[in-house]
């Protein structure tokens, strides 16, 4: 069998919090196992631009607090040929009091009309996540006595990351 070069495909990947320190996810379509908002780098898209774009689709949150740039990295997916990405963690935190909702992507793309099922989890769960998508939950900060007591900042530009 003859190996192609492996594709490259960049991908802004969120760990959104609350001051409880729980991480929003979902059981998404495709995929087995827990996922966190994530997608896509659009042509001339930075991984920051990016972040704001996958975490508004694929949950309606249009602001988010504190976001900071975790890591980059290179995961690949075993295919024929292989498919390598290059995923940019972010953590972001946000002021929501719902423990679960349901949000329909309606952006007219690739998943309009998909719906996600979200919900909490502690970073700390045992549940299985798809796509190595918890390799970085351990660089999460841990919620302590002035989190829970904030008040998120609202944020709603973009955070620009080379």
């Amino acid at each position: 069998m003859n190996q192609k070069d492996p594709t490259y495909v960049g991908k802004a990947c969120a760990y959104v919090t609350r001051s409880t320190g729980e991480v929003l996810v979902f059981e998404g379509p495709g995929h087995d196992g827990l996922q966190i908002p994530k997608g896509t780098l659009e042509p001339g898209e930075r991984p920051g631009e990016a972040l704001f774009r996958e975490v508004r689709e694929e949950t309606g949150l249009a602001t988010l607090a504190d976001v900071s740039h975790l890591v980059s990295d290179v995961w690949t997916r075993r295919r024929d040929p292989p498919r390598r990405y290059v995923r940019h963690f972010f953590h972001a935190t946000v002021h929501e009091p719902r423990d679960a909702w349901t949000h329909v992507v309606r952006d007219g793309g690739a998943e309009h009309g998909s719906e996600f099922d979200l919900r909490w989890v502690d970073p700390a769960t045992d549940e299985r996540f798809a796509l190595d998508l918890d390799d970085y939950l351990h660089a999460l900060p841990i919620a302590g006595p002035e989190a829970i007591e904030a008040d998120a900042t609202a944020v709603s530009t973009p955070v620009a990351t080379d």
